[in-house]
């Protein structure tokens, strides 16, 4: 009768959040997709540090900045397929039930992408150290190690921000073919949008979120521009997030 109880009580007892951050974590490095993804910024990351490196002169902070390009682009797509994967595969009925609170399902779902921004931009700047001191040594000058906090914080938060995009995108949508097109569309459409007379302009400064989060990656923003950045943040992030968490909530799993 005892045991009878434990396991109804234990079987009442909710999943703990480390151990659906566990999972969710771990499918980033089990999924096929995600694997390659992970892999291929990784090498992308060492490989641009290195090859700005013989361009650009001995300095940390300039080279770890062109890993921006490849991780601006691939950790919304990294971000996309943690939240579409369990459409794609199938899978989302038996991770309902076997939590079937959704929003903590999408909590622990949200916050891998959002690590890998932190390591992938921590990554950066530590392949940019050896580098820097590579190339001072085979150019015979001096290197500048002048590294500015800010800046690091900033265009690390850029980072997160693009990959929070993408989950924003991937939640909403809930498709990932669709998601990633709009991901890596949106820069070149907004580049058009802002040659569109001064109208178009004004929308571009205000909601192309590649364009006002630039301010924090130089390390200095002024309250202008912070405001620009939170209502593109808002538009492209907030907005989606919220109407995708309310749609998954909603949605019939079949």
């Amino acid at each position: 009768m005892n045991d009878t109880m434990d396991d109804t009580m234990n079987a009442d007892r909710p999943i703990p959040f480390r151990r659906l951050l566990a999972v969710e974590a771990r499918k980033l490095a089990d999924t096929r997709s995600g694997k390659i993804i992970t892999v291929v910024m990784v090498g992308l990351v060492v490989a641009s540090v290195a090859a700005r490196g013989t361009v650009a002169g001995p300095k940390p902070q300039t080279l770890a900045a062109t890993a921006g390009i490849a991780l601006g682009t691939l950790l919304p797509v990294l971000a996309i397929l943690t939240m579409t994967g369990e459409w794609a595969h199938r899978t989302a009925l038996t991770t309902f039930a076997l939590e079937p609170r959704r929003h903590r399902v999408l909590a622990a779902k949200s916050v891998p992408p959002l690590v890998a921004a932190v390591a992938l931009s921590l990554l950066a700047m530590l392949v940019a150290v050896p580098v820097t001191a590579v190339v001072a040594q085979a150019g015979g000058g001096p290197a500048d190690w002048d590294i500015q906090p800010l800046w690091l914080l900033g265009w690390t938060g850029v980072n997160v921000l693009m990959a929070a995009q993408g989950l924003a995108l991937g939640t909403l949508l809930l498709n990932a073919p669709a998601a990633i097109v709009i991901s890596l569309s949106t820069p070149v459409l907004w580049a058009v949008v802002g040659r569109l007379g001064s109208a178009g302009a004004a929308l571009a400064e205000w909601l192309d979120l590649n364009t006002t989060a630039a301010p924090l990656a130089s390390g200095g923003m002024t309250w202008g521009e912070g405001a620009r950045l939170a209502t593109s943040a808002v538009f492209w992030i907030v907005l989606p997030m919220a109407a995708g968490v309310v749609r998954v909530l909603r949605k019939e799993v079949t």
